[in-house]
């Protein structure tokens, strides 16, 4: 054995080697039970986006088409016509005269329904619901029976005052306002049942009169419900076609609306000036659309806080 002991702290330590990463496969985050697999949610939208583009967006294209198929010339004249010019300032005044009177009915029912309990609730609110499971062709001959002049039940009134109803505008308005009844109402009651009556009583007890009340508690709480319903009402009413048609007596000039200008003419195989007037209307329904997507960007913020309210 040797003299010489080796000291141990003498001996160096083993050098020591990075230990190399363990990679540990993820795992795909299980899938909800209501979640459905990837493959299913692609095959959906893509089905959803198929019938969008063919039931909607080609035949509006189609619709712009043929009426750009001369060029524009021919677009112009068809729209300049007297007659197109007749539909369209009718079509006009209907909207004006149906939209303000369903505007005022809509606020008063959504009030009553959603606001007090009452007997006979159940049958306004069927009331209200009436037009939507009405033939629009029915509710034109209903209008027919009641105010013709020659064989409607006030038509001898009708006729002592010198009055008539039937194939004359009256009639136009009375129709539309019919098929667009319930559309500012059913916006606004499913919110207000929701929202209640605590914002009211709460105005009220502070010492705020009912129309006060009214204008700044119950308007800006269903503002954008209202905005949505009069957007739709007026869409309807510059398009209805059925009702209008019955009541009208399609007298050129007189009482054509823009859709029965649009059936006159495409009967008489006028093609460009009937999809010209197709083409107005759309523009008036992507016009709606666009100023309800424009509202909705530019009060974003405003619209989720109320959503979360």
């Amino acid at each position: 054995m040797s003299d010489v002991a080796v000291s141990s702290s003498a001996v160096p330590p083993p050098a020591r080697t990075a230990a190399a990463p363990v990679r540990v496969a993820r795992r795909p985050a299980p899938r909800l039970p209501t979640e459905e697999a990837p493959w299913v949610r692609r095959t959906l939208i893509l089905v959803a986006v198929a019938l969008l583009a063919l039931f909607l967006l080609l035949p509006l294209v189609a619709v712009f088409a043929e009426a750009l198929r001369r060029g524009l010339g021919p677009v112009v004249e068809a729209l300049t016509d007297p007659d197109a010019l007749a539909a369209i300032r009718l079509t006009l005044l209907v909207a004006a005269i149906a939209v303000p009177a369903n505007l005022v009915f809509g606020v008063a029912a959504a009030w009553a329904v959603a606001k007090y309990e009452f007997r006979g609730k159940a049958f306004l609110i069927t009331l209200i619901d009436l037009p939507f499971s009405v033939s629009p062709v029915v509710a034109g001959l209903v209008y027919v029976l009641l105010y013709s002049t020659t064989h409607g039940w006030f038509g001898p009134i009708l006729n002592a005052a010198g009055l008539q109803v039937v194939f004359a505008v009256p009639g136009i308005v009375l129709a539309t306002i019919f098929v667009t009844f319930p559309f500012v109402a059913r916006e606004l009651i499913p919110l207000m049942e929701e929202q209640g009556t605590t914002d009211e009583e709460a105005a009220l007890s502070l010492g705020a009169s009912g129309l006060r009340t009214f204008l700044t508690v119950t308007l800006p709480n269903v503002k954008w419900a209202l905005l949505y319903g009069v957007l739709l009402c007026n869409a309807r009413a510059m398009g209805e076609f059925g009702a209008v048609s019955v009541v009208s007596g399609h007298i050129r000039g007189l009482t054509n609306t823009m859709p029965l200008h649009v059936e006159i003419l495409y009967n008489e195989y006028q093609f460009v000036g009937a999809f010209a007037v197709a083409a107005v209307l759309a523009l008036l329904a992507l016009l709606t659309l666009g100023l309800k997507t424009l509202l909705e960007v530019r009060f974003a913020d405003e619209l989720a806080a109320g959503r979360r309210h």
